[in-house]
């Protein structure tokens, strides 16, 4: 297992209809690395954006999917997929504030 800093951890918000309708509840998105642990993702997520406490941590593995360019297949790579939620009084996560 890779020797991961919190930094490494988050690689990118995933922003789409679903998850938009469930910042209410105060659960967000990230695409993370395949390799974090829900206890990295809660510490990544806790040091990263100050004021938030995180409740619990949902992870998904996404296998790549097909593709075909001519006569030739492969496929994408594969992803990891969490949806950290936060508890009532934790402070909002900025980067989804003008969205």
């Amino acid at each position: 297992m890779a020797d991961l800093k919190y930094y490494d951890v988050i690689l990118k918000p995933i922003i789409t209809e679903k998850s938009m309708n469930s910042m209410s509840e105060k659960k967000y998105t990230f695409s993370v690395h395949p390799d974090a642990t829900k206890n990295q993702i809660k510490e990544a997520v806790e040091k990263m954006f100050q004021g938030t406490k995180v409740v619990r941590v949902n992870t998904m593995n996404l296998d790549g999917k097909n593709r075909r360019r001519g006569n030739t297949t492969g496929k994408t790579s594969a992803v990891k997929k969490a949806i950290v939620q936060l508890t009532e009084d934790s402070a909002e996560i900025e980067i989804f504030a003008g969205l």
